[in-house]
């Protein structure tokens, strides 16, 4: 069984005991956090597909870890004109582990 799923923007497919990579979220480790915009389930057999979402069903998943991905370098530069500039950035994200897929 698998759920095609919106989270915070973006999409992700999820089965059960996979761990997702999504942005940082304010959330303690071990919580538990019901996500309800699922856009499709299927279960092997059936498919359902939602108008956007599947009504009933939901996705559950326990925050598992906070952590920063590597650090990314820009540089703007501009000839002749002694302008240079480094920039680096450090996203954030958190792993989910999806516990269980439920339908209506």
């Amino acid at each position: 069984m698998y759920a095609t799923i919106e989270f915070k923007g973006k999409q992700y497919k999820a089965e059960k005991d996979v761990v997702l990579t999504v942005d940082k979220l304010d959330a303690e480790k071990g919580s538990k956090i019901d996500i309800d915009t699922v856009l499709l389930v299927s279960d092997g057999d059936k498919i359902s597909v939602g108008t956007p979402y599947v009504k009933g069903a939901k996705v559950t998943v326990v925050v598992e870890d906070s952590f920063r991905d590597k650090k990314v370098l820009v540089f703007k530069y501009k000839s002749k004109k002694d302008y240079h500039r480094l920039i680096g950035h450090r996203q954030q994200y958190t792993k989910v582990r999806v516990e269980s897929i439920t339908l209506a």
